[in-house]
């Protein structure tokens, strides 16, 4: 079975949300705390073994997360009908994918973040090759990785760091020169655990 097949299999079934916190449970989250609504697009391109993962360094001039990994994304606008809508539209803007060149899998469980945010990542399959087109003012590059290495649970690794005074937890799963990291690390971990599973 593909990655792919395997992926779309278990994409029907349920799972648990995911969180930035998921490793350090000692941080007590207010209740009734407001989060805002987002989506990110894993959009894969090829089959087999030839198949791989778009991602996106951030621009180091934006606010929140400059220079990190991340998928194609962002906030669910009032316009956007739904989390899918949303992150078709952000491809498309910050990376220049077409939405009618993607075959929607599904959702992912959502994510929630340290910057307030339920993140939705939405997987879908590229069609036709693309040539990616970076939104400037937010990509700073597009880059691919084999989905074979990111669905491969042994890759990943627990890091920490100091955060507000604390020490943190984090998954990663560095490719060549990308640290991919956080979020993005951590929507890929549960991901690669429910494929390996």
């Amino acid at each position: 079975m593909t990655d792919l097949a395997r992926i779309t299999e278990v994409l029907s079934g349920p799972a648990p949300a995911s969180s930035d916190y998921d490793l350090n449970p000692d941080v007590l989250l207010p209740a009734g705390r407001k989060l805002r609504q987002a989506a990110v697009l894993m959009a894969v391109m090829g089959e087999g073994a030839e198949a791989r993962v778009i991602l996106t360094q951030r621009a180091s001039t934006l606010k929140h997360h400059p220079g990190q990994i991340a998928f194609p994304g962002g906030k669910i606008d009032a316009g956007d009908a739904d989390a899918t809508a949303a992150a078709l539209r952000e491809a498309w803007e910050e990376v220049g994918l077409d939405p009618a060149n993607v075959d929607i899998l599904g959702p992912l469980p959502p994510h929630e973040t340290v910057t307030s945010y339920t993140v939705t990542p939405i997987v879908g399959r590229v069609r036709a090759p693309f040539e990616p087109v970076s939104e400037p003012g937010e990509v700073a590059e597009v880059f691919t990785v084999p989905l074979t290495f990111l669905m491969a649970p042994a890759n990943y690794r627990v890091e920490k760091r100091r955060w507000q005074g604390k020490w943190r937890a984090y998954y990663v799963v560095p490719y060549g020169p990308y640290y991919i990291w956080g979020a993005t690390a951590r929507m890929l971990k549960g991901l690669a655990d429910r494929v390996g599973s």
